[in-house]
Protein backbone atom coordinates (compact mmCIF):
# COMPACT_ATOMS: atom_id res chain seq x y z
CA UNK A 1 0.00 0.00 0.00
CA UNK A 2 1.83 3.34 -0.92
CA UNK A 3 0.73 6.22 1.35
CA UNK A 4 1.04 9.80 -0.12
CA UNK A 5 1.65 12.43 2.52
CA UNK A 6 1.56 15.75 2.09
CA UNK A 7 5.20 17.58 2.59
CA UNK A 8 5.02 20.81 4.13
CA UNK A 9 7.45 23.65 2.46
CA UNK A 10 9.56 23.13 6.16
CA UNK A 11 9.96 19.56 5.44
CA UNK A 12 11.82 20.05 2.10
CA UNK A 13 15.55 19.41 2.21
CA UNK A 14 17.54 22.65 1.62
CA UNK A 15 19.76 21.48 -1.31
CA UNK A 16 16.14 20.75 -3.15
CA UNK A 17 14.99 23.83 -2.55
CA UNK A 18 17.73 25.96 -4.00
CA UNK A 19 18.48 23.95 -6.61
CA UNK A 20 14.35 23.81 -7.87
CA UNK A 21 12.70 26.61 -6.59
CA UNK A 22 15.44 29.03 -6.93
CA UNK A 23 16.69 28.00 -10.72
CA UNK A 24 13.65 26.10 -12.14
CA UNK A 25 13.47 29.35 -14.77
CA UNK A 26 16.82 28.85 -15.72
CA UNK A 27 16.65 25.08 -15.91
CA UNK A 28 13.48 25.42 -18.23
CA UNK A 29 14.89 28.13 -20.66
CA UNK A 30 17.64 25.45 -21.59
CA UNK A 31 14.79 23.14 -22.31
CA UNK A 32 12.81 25.87 -23.95
CA UNK A 33 15.99 27.06 -26.44
CA UNK A 34 16.62 22.35 -27.26
CA UNK A 35 12.72 22.87 -28.34
CA UNK A 36 13.77 25.86 -30.80
CA UNK A 37 16.96 23.85 -32.15
CA UNK A 38 14.30 20.88 -32.28
CA UNK A 39 12.34 22.59 -34.75
CA UNK A 40 15.26 23.36 -37.22
CA UNK A 41 14.57 20.28 -39.13
CA UNK A 42 13.26 18.49 -42.04
CA UNK A 43 10.68 16.51 -40.55
CA UNK A 44 7.09 17.77 -39.39
CA UNK A 45 6.72 15.69 -36.59
CA UNK A 46 10.20 16.55 -34.99
CA UNK A 47 9.19 20.25 -35.40
CA UNK A 48 5.48 19.04 -33.59
CA UNK A 49 7.95 17.51 -30.67
CA UNK A 50 10.25 20.69 -30.41
CA UNK A 51 6.86 22.81 -29.76
CA UNK A 52 5.92 20.15 -27.61
CA UNK A 53 8.31 20.71 -25.71
CA UNK A 54 8.96 24.68 -25.99
CA UNK A 55 4.85 24.49 -24.40
CA UNK A 56 6.23 21.89 -21.44
CA UNK A 57 8.72 23.91 -20.60
CA UNK A 58 7.29 27.36 -20.53
CA UNK A 59 4.29 26.29 -18.79
CA UNK A 60 6.80 24.95 -16.18
CA UNK A 61 8.78 28.24 -16.09
CA UNK A 62 5.34 29.93 -15.79
CA UNK A 63 4.45 27.98 -12.57
CA UNK A 64 7.69 28.00 -10.71
CA UNK A 65 8.74 31.37 -11.95
CA UNK A 66 6.05 33.64 -12.41
CA UNK A 67 8.55 36.25 -12.87
CA UNK A 68 9.59 35.42 -15.78
CA UNK A 69 6.48 35.71 -17.60
CA UNK A 70 5.00 38.42 -15.52
CA UNK A 71 3.22 40.20 -18.83
CA UNK A 72 1.43 37.46 -19.51
CA UNK A 73 -2.34 37.99 -17.75
CA UNK A 74 -2.98 34.78 -16.63
CA UNK A 75 0.41 33.13 -15.40
CA UNK A 76 0.08 34.75 -11.76
CA UNK A 77 -2.94 33.10 -10.39
CA UNK A 78 -1.89 29.85 -12.73
CA UNK A 79 1.20 30.41 -10.78
CA UNK A 80 -1.06 30.41 -6.90
CA UNK A 81 -3.09 27.90 -8.22
CA UNK A 82 -0.39 25.29 -9.10
CA UNK A 83 1.47 26.71 -5.55
CA UNK A 84 -1.26 25.60 -3.79
CA UNK A 85 -1.41 22.10 -5.35
CA UNK A 86 0.40 18.73 -3.20
CA UNK A 87 4.28 18.30 -4.89
CA UNK A 88 2.89 14.41 -6.25
CA UNK A 89 0.29 16.00 -8.09
CA UNK A 90 3.21 18.70 -9.50
CA UNK A 91 5.48 15.59 -9.98
CA UNK A 92 3.51 13.35 -12.39
CA UNK A 93 1.91 16.51 -14.19
CA UNK A 94 5.81 17.39 -15.06
CA UNK A 95 7.09 13.72 -15.65
CA UNK A 96 3.77 13.10 -18.24
CA UNK A 97 4.51 16.34 -20.22
CA UNK A 98 8.21 15.74 -20.71
CA UNK A 99 7.29 12.32 -22.78
CA UNK A 100 5.54 13.15 -25.64
CA UNK A 101 8.27 15.02 -26.99
CA UNK A 102 10.71 12.37 -26.79
CA UNK A 103 7.84 9.87 -28.16
CA UNK A 104 7.08 11.68 -31.11
CA UNK A 105 11.29 12.59 -32.22
CA UNK A 106 13.57 10.63 -30.35
CA UNK A 107 17.11 12.98 -31.18
CA UNK A 108 19.45 14.33 -28.95
CA UNK A 109 18.01 17.72 -28.38
CA UNK A 110 14.20 16.49 -27.15
CA UNK A 111 15.66 13.27 -24.96
CA UNK A 112 18.01 16.52 -22.98
CA UNK A 113 15.47 19.41 -23.14
CA UNK A 114 12.83 16.55 -21.98
CA UNK A 115 14.75 15.32 -19.41
CA UNK A 116 15.33 18.82 -18.12
CA UNK A 117 11.28 18.64 -17.52
CA UNK A 118 11.40 15.11 -15.85
CA UNK A 119 14.05 15.88 -13.98
CA UNK A 120 11.85 18.53 -11.99
CA UNK A 121 9.39 16.01 -11.75
CA UNK A 122 11.32 13.80 -10.42
CA UNK A 123 13.23 16.74 -7.78
CA UNK A 124 8.89 17.19 -7.05
CA UNK A 125 8.42 13.36 -5.99
CA UNK A 126 11.63 13.47 -4.17
CA UNK A 127 10.14 16.94 -2.29
CA UNK A 128 7.28 14.27 -1.79
CA UNK A 129 8.93 11.87 0.18
CA UNK A 130 10.34 14.95 2.44
CA UNK A 131 13.09 14.63 4.71
CA UNK A 132 14.34 10.93 6.17
CA UNK A 133 14.42 10.74 9.26
CA UNK A 134 16.88 10.79 12.33
CA UNK A 135 19.58 8.81 12.60
CA UNK A 136 18.54 7.56 15.63
CA UNK A 137 14.60 6.80 14.63
CA UNK A 138 16.40 5.02 11.79
CA UNK A 139 19.30 2.69 14.10
CA UNK A 140 16.21 2.04 16.41
CA UNK A 141 13.87 0.60 13.65
CA UNK A 142 16.86 -1.44 12.15
CA UNK A 143 17.44 -2.59 15.40
CA UNK A 144 14.07 -3.86 16.61
CA UNK A 145 13.43 -7.34 16.05
CA UNK A 146 9.58 -6.77 16.52
CA UNK A 147 7.45 -5.44 13.52
CA UNK A 148 7.83 -2.13 14.09
CA UNK A 149 5.20 -0.16 12.46
CA UNK A 150 6.80 2.29 9.82
CA UNK A 151 4.05 4.71 9.47
CA UNK A 152 5.03 6.46 13.00
CA UNK A 153 8.23 6.98 11.80
CA UNK A 154 7.64 7.90 8.58
CA UNK A 155 4.19 9.92 8.15
CA UNK A 156 4.54 11.59 12.01
CA UNK A 157 8.44 11.47 12.52
CA UNK A 158 8.04 10.29 15.86
CA UNK A 159 9.98 7.36 17.15
CA UNK A 160 8.11 3.87 18.17
CA UNK A 161 7.83 3.49 22.09
CA UNK A 162 11.03 2.03 23.53
CA UNK A 163 10.93 -1.15 24.62
CA UNK A 164 12.98 -1.22 27.81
Amino acid sequence: MIVIVSVRREDIAAWAALLFLKKAWSIQTVAMGLGVFTCVTFSPICVVAGIWQMLAAFIVISAEAPCCCMFVDFVQQYSMWVEGRPHWQKAVFYIVIALPAVILCPGLSTIFGSGLIFLSGVLYGLMTLGKKGSREDMMAAAQSTSPVNMKDILVDSEAPPSRA
